[in-house]
């Protein structure tokens, strides 16, 4: 029997001697509840005692064992909540000796509740001397060792539980990224922006460039794809049937590649404003990163990708055709598809080592190829800044620019040398718009995957009239940029292969 065996043979021992005295390992709620207060509280609130003086107050925690030891007559638990941790202190003729039977059969791992005196120890540090104690769920499996911690990334991630419990990094991201949202949604509630909620399964994938997820719906029988925008085509109907400002914050999803900036299921939020353009969208853009940021990590300072940020300078304006041409000396308007192949691979081995840095498709269409060209120029851009001036035939929803009819009315935020948000002023003309969609349709004919479908609908709905409007979307690949992580790494529960399926390959290789 290994070692990990005993403990759990041992632990099992103990719940079963619990029930044998009447005491429920897993009672149905912590008695006092309603009165405990947080470690963090604690350590604030009796921060000035003197050492070795004992506070006359009572007050109740409850939280996880991370460690036990004891000292002879003395003995110590480390107590973890939501808001850090907290010594508690086991003494003999301090505590019961009722509590003190009962200590001897709590182990790391459990979660208790406790009520005791605050008090500071020899060392200065407040603990609470511990009067009462409660188990109230005994755990069986072992913590992971506190230096060794989870084997590897693939573990951490799939028992994300545990990695939350054993780093206090891990569980402060997904506090800030509630955060990161809340500013986002009471930033535009508060302009008079109306929630909304739209379908996830659709008769067609719409909204943006992407391959979609499909699945059939058994009780309609036909085929349905899982949105790649949250709400766009829908969000402006809306905007046809007269609501002003809309949004909607949601999960949208990509049946496409995974690195550390792109996951196939991911939580966005797209906003609507009707008679406004993208300069508008822009200013309020600025304005709305600018307090979700601040919001959220207290300082609109912070590093992504190797590139120091901050939002608190000029946002730049960045021009597509100036930076390619600056960049990589191609003119897109007047180049082929054989030039921009030609620098695509020269690119792609810059740094003479002969390993692909940039893996491209040669069967692409030109405009795809080209907004390859820009995706290598961007990664020396810092920001914070926009890119505007894109091509028309990378955004078949946005409206052709007056000055040049070549270019679309759009803008994407610009940090740490990749796009975190896209937007641009809505095209509301119907004819314009049924004309791309069967250019997009001709591609997706000659196999591009990620062309837009012909969207009937919401063509005959343009057809009664939308306004001008602007709209926006930005992804939780800005909060991972916040952060300096992978995106995965920003999904309390990424999806996994299954743990069997892992094991095989590896068995394999």
């Amino acid at each position: 029997m290994g070692r990990e065996d005993q403990i759990i043979q041992e632990r099992i021992k103990k719940i079963n001697l619990l029930k044998e005295e009447g005491i429920n390992p897993y009672p149905p709620r912590f008695d006092l509840h309603e009165k405990k207060t947080w470690s963090k509280n604690i350590l604030e609130k009796y921060s000035k005692l003197k050492v070795e003086e004992k506070s006359k107050s009572f007050e109740i925690v409850a939280g996880r064992v991370m460690m036990k030891r004891s000292f002879g007559k003395l003995s110590f638990v480390k107590l973890q909540d939501l808001r850090g941790n907290i010594q508690l202190v086991f003494q003999k003729g301090e505590t019961p000796e009722k509590t003190l039977t009962l200590f001897k059969k709590i182990d790391s791992g459990d979660i208790i509740g406790v009520k005791g005196n605050p008090t500071k120890t020899k060392t200065g540090e407040i603990s609470l001397l511990v009067k009462e104690l409660y188990i109230l769920t005994k755990s069986i499996l072992p913590l992971p060792d506190k230096h060794a911690g989870l084997k590897d990334d693939d573990e951490r991630l799939r028992k994300r539980y545990l990695d939350v419990i054993m780093n206090e990094d891990v569980k402060e991201i997904f506090i800030k990224k509630q955060k990161f949202w809340a500013a986002m949604r009471n930033f535009l509630t508060k302009r008079g922006f109306l929630e909304v909620t739209t379908p996830i399964l659709e008769n067609s994938a719409g909204g943006a460039a992407a391959t979609p997820f499909s699945t059939h719906h058994n009780a309609l029988d036909l085929d349905v794809f899982l949105r790649i925008s949250v709400g766009e085509l829908w969000q402006k109907k809306l905007l046809v049937a007269g609501y002003e400002k809309t949004f909607e914050l949601g999960r949208m999803f990509r049946n496409e590649g995974m690195d550390a900036e792109h996951l196939q299921d991911i939580e966005d939020l797209e906003f609507y404003w009707g008679y406004a353009n993208y300069e508008d969208g822009m200013k309020l853009v600025e304005e709305m990163y600018k307090e979700v940021v601040k919001e959220t990590l207290g300082t609109l300072k912070f590093e992504a990708n190797g590139h120091k940020i901050d939002l608190g300078k000029k946002w730049e304006k960045y021009d597509f055709e100036t930076l390619i041409k600056e960049e990589t000396k191609i003119d897109i308007y007047k180049t082929d598809k054989k030039e921009i192949i030609k620098k695509l691979r020269e690119l792609s081995s810059k740094d003479g080592s002969g390993e692909s840095k940039l893996t491209f498709d040669p069967e692409l269409d030109k405009w795809r190829l080209v907004d390859l060209l820009w995706k290598f120029c961007r990664k020396q851009i810092s920001g914070p800044g926009f890119l505007i001036g894109q091509p028309v035939e990378l955004t078949p929803l946005a409206k052709r620019s007056e000055k040049d009819p070549r270019k679309v009315e759009q803008f994407q935020v610009i940090l740490g040398g990749s796009e975190v948000g896209n937007g641009y002023s809505e095209l509301n003309d119907p004819i314009d718009q049924e004309e791309r969609f069967k250019s997009q349709r001709e591609l997706g004919e000659a196999g591009d995957e990620e062309a837009m479908e012909h969207d009937e609908g919401f063509v005959e709905a343009l057809k009664y009239g939308m306004p001008p409007a602007c709209g926006f979307g930005v992804s939780e690949r800005l909060f991972s940029f916040m952060m300096n992580k992978p995106i995965r790494e920003c999904v309390v529960f990424p999806l996994m292969r299954p743990e069997k399926v892992e094991v095989r390959e590896k068995k394999k290789k």
